[in-house]
C-alpha cells in the first residue's frame, strides 16, 4: 500500500467514524491511534527520547 492510498483510506475511516458516532468521537479515535502509534515508534527504537528531549531545549534556549 503506497502512501496515497493509505491516506485514502484514512481520510475515509474518519468520515465514516464522524458520520456513525460525531465528531468529537472521531477526533478521540484519532487522538489514540497517535498515541499508539508513537508508543510503537517508541518501542522499535524509531524515536530517540533523548535527541527529542535535546531539541526541545535548544528551541526553548533560541526563544529566549
Amino acid at each position: 500500500m503506497n502512501l496515497k492510498q493509505f491516506l485514502g483510506l484514512f481520510g475515509f475511516l474518519f468520515i465514516a467514524i464522524w458520520i456513525a458516532f460525531g465528531f468529537g468521537d472521531a477526533i478521540l479515535c484519532l487522538l489514540g491511534g497517535a498515541v499508539f502509534y508513537a508508543v510503537g515508534a517508541l518501542l522499535q527504537g524509531e524515536i530517540d527520547l533523548g535527541e527529542v528531549q535535546s531539541r526541545i531545549q535548544r528551541a526553548q534556549g533560541t526563544s529566549r
